[in-house]
């Protein structure tokens, strides 16, 4: 555990230590309250909640997460530090967990400073603080899922313009896999066991179910799995190219 910290520690410092963390987050933080009380008519709905916000969530993350999650490892292999992290007295379990926990608790804070939007709503309106806390439960465990495809992407190259392009088509198949349009084409001619397992595959699916208020075990089971299945997929493709 004392080594998971160690480079848990490390990493989130470094986030810290250029102005590029302070400019995600403003950017976060920006486009949150624009798409919140903007594009997503906040005033016009008459309600007071944070649904648009969580709406527009995934499609931020979409793009904002992958350019965290780009460097893990892409810049280790590149800078050649990779090769110092793996002689260190660490399993290579406990460096992609340190790793991917540092960049996790990053998205946390920037999600945590998102705390306004929350009280403006209990301002306007009587908010169902419950749904409201379920829903950032979710959009955590949504992040980490992120993270963890971004990790295995961003370790299988040095190249961290690559990572990022390929885990945003990654990432932007598994929203769409539960999107009503892409549902409809395989109504068509599948099977409904076929058509329940793909969207059962997307974020929005299990993500809109627990910003409804209600934390499913199967989306809890859903989004950890997919953090753990990714996470192994990370240390499986570090070991094989760790000599490269």
């Amino acid at each position: 555990m004392s080594a998971i910290t160690t480079v848990f520690r490390r990493e989130l410092a470094s986030y810290f230590a250029t102005p590029v963390a302070y400019v995600f987050i403003v950017i976060f933080l920006v486009l949150s309250s624009a798409f919140t009380f903007y594009l997503g008519g906040f005033y016009e709905r008459g309600q007071a909640d944070l649904m648009p916000f969580f709406s527009f969530l995934p499609w931020l993350y979409l793009f904002l997460i992958p350019a965290v999650s780009m460097r893990l490892w892409s810049e280790e292999r590149k800078s050649g530090t990779i090769e110092l992290l793996l002689t260190l007295p660490i399993t290579m379990w406990q460096a992609v967990l340190g790793k991917f926990l540092a960049a996790w608790a990053f998205i946390g804070i920037a999600l945590v400073l998102t705390f306004p939007l929350w009280i403006t709503v209990n301002y306007l309106g009587d908010a169902d603080d419950g749904v409201i806390v379920t829903s950032y439960i979710g959009a955590m465990l949504m992040a980490g899922s992120f993270l963890a495809i971004g990790s295995c992407i961003s370790a299988a190259t040095r190249n961290q313009v690559v990572a990022f392009i390929l885990t945003v088509v990654t990432c932007f198949v598994l929203i769409m896999a539960g999107f009503p349009l892409v549902l409809e084409v395989f109504r068509g001619w599948a099977p409904q066991a076929v058509v329940d397992a793909i969207a059962s595959l997307s974020f929005l699916t299990h993500f809109a179910s627990i910003s409804k208020g209600v934390i499913d075990l199967r989306d809890l089971l859903y989004f950890l799995l997919m953090i753990g299945f990714w996470l192994y997929a990370s240390a499986i493709v570090i070991d094989l190219k760790k000599a490269d």
